[in-house]
């Protein structure tokens, strides 16, 4: 609120003009979190670059949240040169020019990461029945890193889904 006395053109006082809006700041913050889906997925519009990705992971709730940020660090320490985007309310990671090699995506229990050329993998991933694509489920306490590793690293290798 903006304070003191105002004149018109009349010479009069009128009014202070307020300069903030009527809504508490934090409800204002609240208003600017993604909505979150079925399962607890953030809803992010579909965008190129780790901010959009970033937003997805801070409105991820829960325990959720923070294996997305290791898996997000492990594929960046992991692949250096990643392109990440947002599309269909997932986080997806590639390499320009070569495709998709991962997502992963919220469900209530679990996070599910999938690698679209997963048949091609050593280990193949346990999950799915495709033709290429394999997934795993990661609940709150069976991450196991040192095999998300070598599958990042191994996807990423390979020629990967869609364009980018």
């Amino acid at each position: 609120m903006i304070s003191g006395k105002r004149t018109g053109k009349t010479g009069r006082a009128t009014k202070a003009v307020s300069t903030a809006s009527s809504k508490p700041a934090a409800k204002r913050a609240a208003a600017k979190q993604p909505a979150l889906l079925s399962g607890g997925n953030p809803q992010v519009a579909k965008a190129d670059g780790d901010a959009p990705v970033q937003a997805y992971i801070a409105a991820i709730p829960g325990w959720k949240s923070g294996i997305a940020r290791r898996l997000d660090r492990l594929i960046v320490r992991g692949v250096p040169r990643t392109k990440k985007a947002v599309r269909w309310n997932s986080p997806f990671y590639g390499i320009e020019g070569q495709g998709w090699f991962l997502a992963f995506h919220v469900f209530t229990r679990y996070l599910k990461v999938t690698f679209f050329r997963g048949t091609a993998l050593k280990p193949v991933p346990p999950g799915g029945t495709g033709k290429d694509a394999r997934w795993i489920d990661i609940h709150e306490e069976d991450m196991d890193t040192a095999q998300l590793a070598k599958w990042i690293k191994q996807a990423a290798a390979l020629p990967g889904w869609g364009k980018n």
